[in-house]
């Protein structure tokens, strides 16, 4: 499990923001105060990747992010400060996105993604979900050891909803994750792919449909 350290100073943000990784699956490690931060550092650095707000007591999130990196950790900013200069002065100090509140969780889930992919922390190579085994390096699947056929789509839909499994994900979510912000089909598109995806691997009770919002895969970890 990957363990994300979230420093931000605002209890609610902060709680939100852990709830919710540990929903996805990843460890997450609170903390409110950048000298806390730095002193932290010294001791302990086994860290996948920081989410950090640049507005900090103590020491603030620009000079946070020099420790952070001295140490090997990737940096995703979180910040308030949406303003052209700090994004610009972020970004060249060599964090590896920036992201402005108010943000969605899921749009943070999948930046995080990208970039722990990026930085060589990739997704473990097989998912194993009842009866089902999930390639995701060779993208095969197979089930009670035959490998099934999945069209692309199929695969990066079955994908999508492993890794934001647990989270109720509506239609027009999984259309962005699969074909991008700039897609203008029929958000129905993806009850095709769930019935395929179901059929195939006997997942009607693991892919459950939300009604008028989505779908969830439920999966006991």
């Amino acid at each position: 499990m990957k363990k994300i350290l979230v420093i931000e100073d605002e209890n609610a943000i902060n709680d939100l923001i852990c709830i919710n990784l540990e929903i996805a699956g990843y460890e997450p490690i609170p903390f409110f105060d950048g000298e806390e931060v730095e002193r932290h550092l010294k001791r302990k650095d086994d860290y996948a990747l920081a989410l950090l707000d640049v507005m900090l007591p103590g020491k603030d999130g620009f000079f946070l992010q020099k420790e952070l990196s001295a140490h090997g950790i990737p940096v995703i900013y979180l910040t308030a400060k949406g303003d052209l200069p700090s994004k610009i002065k972020g970004l060249k100090s060599g964090a590896e996105d920036y992201i402005v509140k108010p943000f969605e969780m899921l749009e943070l889930l999948v930046r995080m993604d990208k970039v722990l992919k990026r930085c060589g922390q990739a997704e473990q190579e097989e998912i194993r979900i009842k009866d089902v085994v999930i390639s995701e390096a060779k993208r095969t699947v197979r089930r009670n050891g035959k490998e099934i056929a999945m069209q692309p789509m199929e695969f990066d839909c079955l994908l999508a909803f492993w890794k934001y499994r647990n989270r109720v994900m509506t239609r027009d979510q999984i259309l962005n994750l699969l074909w991008g912000v700039d897609f203008c089909g029929e958000s129905r598109t993806v009850d095709v792919h769930v019935a395929n995806i179901r059929k195939k691997l006997g997942f009607s009770d693991v892919i459950v449909t939300v009604p008028r919002v989505g779908y969830r895969m439920e999966v006991l970890e």
